[in-house]
């Protein structure tokens, strides 16, 4: 089975930390490492880890055994580089790792990407003109209809739109753009082996505009996506209050909710706990699953940082390929 690679992230957050936890504490399938072997080495001596680096040139030259990351490195940071600030070099460095990883998950050498945290402030401090993950892999994979989606044993949530102002909010929720996330929800269902996915569409404001009493977009754009996605053959229903969809969903009433916006949608998910919580990036040609947290500069090189997401966007991630090779 073809390996999936973990990137790195920003080297001056928890990412080196992170990531050599996870091989600590035991990796059962094919991963390799696309970072820092400078920034992981550090991680796993300050750590007192029982890992072993071994540097690679292409991950077919990767061995897999207990107790060694294999890592392709793909930055030679200095090892005075400030941990826990915004840098330009680490930004220019997590950049590369991912666009290292895309572009080998588009030649087919590995089944697909799981990603540590980036920090959004050192992309564009090093002049990297997208505001996050999601971008980069849709731009680079030539992709044009993506959603995110966020997701735990509980709950899975898909948005209409991502890294918006939330005054720019209402002028992107058009039939077009609602009916492609349903489309991606469904899909990503199926990616789950879902054969008949329930979808439930969140409404943009609220009591779900109230039949228009408190806004327009669900009875212009909203309910229209939704009827055509009926046509189409998809099981989805909706709109419905924002302020109670996801606790129907957590209750087995519906197998995914779209949500509209950026919080209404990720809010729900993260309250749960950050430590079950996986980011999927849905409609890319490749698997791409990311823990559900920062690069938490607050505490970056203490050790305290927790593992526990990465190695649930791992499991999500080997689930989704077994799904897919099956």
């Amino acid at each position: 089975m073809q390996p999936l690679a973990i990137t790195m992230g920003d080297p001056a957050g928890i990412g080196p930390e992170i990531v050599a936890k996870f091989f600590a504490s035991g990796v059962s399938a094919p991963a390799i490492v696309i970072g820092d072997a400078g920034c992981l080495e550090r991680a796993i001596k300050a750590q007192s880890l029982p890992v072993r680096l071994e540097i690679i040139q292409s991950p077919a030259e990767a061995r897999y055994r207990s107790g060694v990351l294999n890592v392709l490195a793909r930055s030679n940071l200095p090892a005075d580089l400030p941990l826990g600030r915004i840098d330009a070099r680490a930004g220019q460095a997590a950049y590369d790792y991912i666009t290292t990883a895309i572009d080998l998950a588009l030649a087919g050498q590995i089944a697909g990407i799981v990603t540590a945290p980036i920090h959004k402030e050192a992309l564009k401090a090093a002049g990297i003109p997208y505001p996050g993950h999601t971008e980069i892999l849709a731009d680079r994979s030539g992709t044009s209809d993506f959603a995110m989606m966020l997701a735990n044993n509980e709950l899975r949530v898909i948005l209409v739109t991502i890294h918006v102002s939330l005054k720019s909010v209402p002028d992107l929720i058009t039939k077009a753009r609602v009916l492609k996330t349903i489309a991606l929800a469904h899909a990503a269902c199926r990616a789950y082996g879902i054969a008949e996915p329930r979808i439930a569409v969140a409404g943009l404001n609220p009591h779900a505009g109230e039949g228009g009493l408190f806004g327009h977009e669900e009875e212009a754009e909203i309910i229209p996506a939704i009827k055509e996605a009926l046509n189409q053959g998809m099981k989805v229903s909706g709109p419905f209050a924002g302020d109670t969809i996801f606790m129907r969903a957590r209750r087995g009433e519906f197998d995914i909710v779209v949500a509209q916006y950026h919080d209404q949608g990720l809010i729900p998910v993260k309250y749960m706990g950050i430590e079950q919580g996986v980011n999927v990036t849905i409609g890319l040609p490749f698997i791409r699953t990311s823990v559900d947290h920062g690069t938490a500069f607050d505490i970056a090189g203490q050790g305290t940082a927790d593992a526990s997401s990465l190695a649930y966007a791992f499991e999500q991630a080997r689930l989704l390929q077994k799904v897919a090779t099956a």
